[in-house]
């Protein structure tokens, strides 16, 4: 689709609109239209870039989790290990 049908869906008529009727109508349409596409790229990446850092957050902790429910096992002996594991996974997501 080009500018010009987008600009008819916007509800611009070329035909009747004074602004169309100047040479050169269309090249600052289309800039306009390029920067509101790079705006919505920009916000979708954040969207995503955001999105990827809970799921990065939720699996940080479900390793952790992982870590805490092997200390139970090791309750007679030195429970260390595995809640030094679970402590590093977490501080991981403070720095």
């Amino acid at each position: 689709m080009n500018i010009i049908e987008l600009a008819k869906q916007a509800g611009i008529n070329a035909e009747a609109d004074t602004l169309c009727r100047n040479e050169g109508w269309v090249e600052p349409l289309e800039a306009f239209a390029s920067l509101v596409a790079a705006k919505e790229r920009e916000r979708l990446a954040k969207a995503q870039f955001e999105s990827i850092l809970q799921a990065i957050k939720i699996e940080r902790e479900a390793c952790a989790k992982v870590c805490d429910e092997l200390h139970w096992p090791w309750h007679m002996g030195d429970t260390s290990g595995p809640m030094q594991c679970a402590a590093t996974i977490r501080a991981r997501g403070t720095t």
